[in-house]
């Protein structure tokens, strides 16, 4: 897959008197890459002349170790095949697919999904799409945290740190001019899929607490808290009078 980041704008990639930045149809073109560019007046323009470049999932192969080529990570047992009931939890370590670090990569992925179809049925929407864009590069970084056990360093969402997404969150009428909305049928499909992903948000995170709940040390539940705060904070803007 392309992407299109600021670093690759700022080292050259765009001439200074530019009105205009083409892409191929399908870039991935990260949140801050298209700050860069609005705050330069420049119009981001897809070409269509090529076809979508989609991601491709790569698996690191496990060497064969005869009998011991899967290790089971609870008992240390070892397996020269790999047993239907179980997972991967990293590199050649198993778990049964019932154990909660597999639940939440569940959530995780339907969260994904649940974006992706968001972006493709509102692609004319720029700004949603700008906004998701931003959410599904979060939500990838928790999953890579967590298959690698990587601490996460603080994400910007939207361009927004943890505690400004709090406070958004908690004072819609300082920053939107509107009480705390209450779903409703009437709100239309946008704002009604927002509330929507912001619930599955939360039920990432009870995934998370149970599967760190003897210490979240990765910070995969902040994360997740903060995100489903970021979610709000669109479905709010849904709102918002003219």
């Amino acid at each position: 897959m392309r992407v299109l980041t600021e670093a690759d704008l700022r080292t050259g990639k765009i001439r200074g008197d530019a009105k205009e930045y083409h892409v191929p149809e399908g870039t991935f073109v990260t949140p801050s890459a298209r700050e860069y560019l609005r705050d330069r007046a420049v119009n981001l323009k897809f070409d269509s002349g090529e076809a979508p470049v989609h991601a491709v999932m790569t698996r690191t192969p496990i060497k064969k170790q005869g009998s011991h080529t899967y290790i089971d990570a609870a008992t240390g047992e070892g397996y020269g095949e790999k047993p239907e009931d179980m997972t991967h939890l990293r590199g050649n370590l198993l778990v049964p697919k019932t154990h909660p670090r597999i639940a939440l990569r569940g959530h995780l992925d339907g969260l994904q999904a649940r974006v992706l179809l968001m972006q493709a049925k509102y692609k004319e929407d720029e700004a949603l799409r700008a906004a998701l864009d931003s959410v599904l590069c979060y939500l990838r970084a928790i999953l890579g945290a967590e298959v690698k056990e990587e601490r996460l360093g603080e994400i910007l969402l939207f361009g927004l740190g943890h505690e400004e997404l709090r406070r958004m969150s908690h004072n819609v009428k300082e920053y939107f001019g509107i009480e705390h909305p209450v779903p409703d049928p009437t709100m239309g499909e946008q704002a009604l899929e927002l509330n929507l992903l912001r619930t599955q948000v939360r039920e990432a995170e009870l995934s998370a607490a149970n599967a760190f709940h003897e210490g979240d040390t990765l910070g995969i539940i902040r994360h997740l808290n903060r995100l489903s705060s970021g979610i709000y904070i669109l479905f709010c803007k849904t709102q918002q009078k003219p």
